[in-house]
């Protein structure tokens, strides 16, 4: 029979659980990491159940973690929000909301336009986290999620924030070659493009949109590195419009024979969204989407 729960022990498995590695961990919880590993070791006995896989990449967690981690984050949460209810009661919009989002519009679209919302609600601090995967809001990962396909969940709250367009790019320095290039050159050109087996989602995957038998020279996980390999003249890539726009260093090719559209999801827990504060950050984001239209979708009419 497990012993009496420590909360502490059921915090450092959720960060455990959150980060994936021991030394991740261990830092935001401004502990050593054998602390760590003692600690985890210590639930794990005193539940006699095995809550993770060590493996060579991090911890993973096992079906037993999983149905831990399902009811402590909800505990977590639960006791989160009684705390920031109480303390807040008269001071609504003071505090930090967590947003989730990839790293393309976190850099590039949201860190630039924060300006308005700090100069209407001084007191809300707005912590950005990039993620290259789906942020898990069960596990308390963000306060908002910003998510490129729509979450089958049915206990959150989800709603379309924006269409945006993604075209093809190629380096100002290789002008002149890209000149005259036509739809049926494209699968002859060198290509930069994502790892297709490490896709998180098939929402990135594109090539097949613009042609067959494309065969990248140049591949990543990033879509940070490829934007920049495209932009040293190594190949050409699909980008964001609204990463892409905004560099006078790209050239837009054969625009008006290719536009791919996906789309973007914003998702948070019904309790955070009643908190003034994530439900004011929550209207902004739809509102400057709305704003920026012109480099969210630069080819709509």
């Amino acid at each position: 029979m497990a012993e009496q729960m420590n909360w502490e022990d059921l915090r450092i498995f959720l960060e455990v659980s959150r980060a994936e590695k021991l030394s991740v961990a261990a830092r935001r919880l401004g502990i050593d990491a054998s602390t760590v590993s003692r600690r985890l070791h210590q639930l794990e006995t005193s539940l006699s159940a095995q809550l993770f896989e060590r493996t060579s990449n991090g911890h993973v967690l096992t079906p037993d973690g999983k149905l831990l981690v399902a009811r402590a984050s909800k505990m977590e949460q639960d006791a989160t929000l009684a705390f920031e209810q109480i303390a807040l009661h008269n001071t609504s919009e003071h505090g930090t909301v967590r947003i989730g989002a990839t790293e393309a519009f976190g850099n590039h679209f949201i860190a630039p336009n924060l300006t308005g919302l700090q100069t209407n609600h001084p007191k809300i601090e707005v912590e950005l986290l990039q993620f290259a995967r789906d942020v898990k809001i069960s596990r308390n990962e963000a306060d908002i999620a910003i998510m490129v396909e729509r979450p089958k969940s049915t206990s959150m709250i989800i709603t379309k924030l924006t269409d945006y367009q993604l075209q093809i790019y190629g380096s100002r320095k290789n002008q002149h070659h890209y000149q005259h290039l036509a739809l049926s050159q494209l699968p002859s050109q060198p290509w930069v493009s994502y790892v297709d087996n490490l896709l998180f989602t098939e929402q990135l995957s594109y090539l097949d949109e613009v042609a067959e038998n494309i065969k990248p020279v140049f591949r990543s996980t990033s879509i940070i590195s490829q934007y920049s390999v495209i932009k040293s003249g190594l190949g050409i890539g699909i980008l964001p419009c609204f990463l892409a726009e905004q560099d006078a260093e790209l050239v837009k090719l054969v625009a008006d024979e290719v536009t791919i559209t996906r789309s973007l999801w914003l998702v948070t827990h019904p309790e955070l969204k009643r908190l003034e504060r994530v439900a004011i950050v929550w209207e902004y984001l739809k509102t400057l989407t709305k704003e920026k239209q012109h480099l969210l979708r630069p080819q709509a009419k």
